[in-house]
């Protein structure tokens, strides 16, 4: 378990090099001074910062199969998971898609900030995006699971993997998918909060929940 800011740096750092460490300690500085302008996250999250955003973002990585598709972030906020992924694997394609002004214009910044020229921003609602093929599709905090599918299902092809950190209703919201659907993901526990979990998952979804 990942419950101190030493161990989620010692994690992160064994998933990425050098540089995407220091990229990393560029976010985490520039999250700091920005919070003092607009909340992107909770205040009191910034004493844990690592376990609680970082080490939060990185540990999908765990899970990624490469892909020489886009991984598409969802209601990406201030930046996490996606781009933290994008910091830590700058050769992948990840688009993230954030619809709110200011958090576009923040997401914008540390792109340029961080030289991730793989890495773009979506500003605009989901619904509004052209579909394409996405390789990954991530998402924390943007909608209950069986909204999250119906609105990326056109993003989604049968090698799609679903990477999706829900907090402590993962197993409740697989549960409540359809019988037959819910084979298609299971749920594994996150290394930095004992009681959430990520769903996971790979294919296609179609029609309704």
């Amino acid at each position: 378990m990942i419950d101190t800011e030493d161990k989620a740096r010692a994690y992160v750092a064994n998933l990425c090099d050098e540089s995407a460490m220091e990229r990393l300690e560029r976010l985490v500085l520039a999250l700091v001074e920005e919070n003092e302008r607009q909340n992107l996250v909770a205040r009191n999250s910034l004493a844990t910062v690592w376990q609680r955003h970082i080490a939060d973002s990185a540990q999908l990585l765990d899970h990624f199969d490469q892909s020489e598709r886009p991984w598409l972030d969802l209601g990406s906020g201030a930046g996490f998971p996606g781009l933290v992924v994008a910091a830590m694997r700058p050769e992948l394609p990840v688009i993230l898609v954030e619809s709110r002004r200011r958090r576009i214009e923040w997401l914008e910044h540390c792109i340029a900030l961080l030289g991730l020229r793989q890495c773009r921003v979506e500003g605009r609602r989901l619904e509004l995006v052209d579909g394409f093929p996405a390789g990954v599709i991530s998402a924390r905090a943007f909608a209950p699971l069986d909204r999250l599918l119906r609105l990326s299902a056109r993003f989604s092809t049968s090698d799609t993997q679903w990477l999706l950190p829900k907090g402590r209703s993962a197993a409740q919201e697989v549960q409540g998918l359809a019988e037959s659907r819910r084979a298609m993901f299971h749920v594994e526990h996150s290394l930095t909060d004992p009681e959430a979990g990520i769903v996971i998952g790979r294919g296609q979804w179609k029609g309704t929940a």
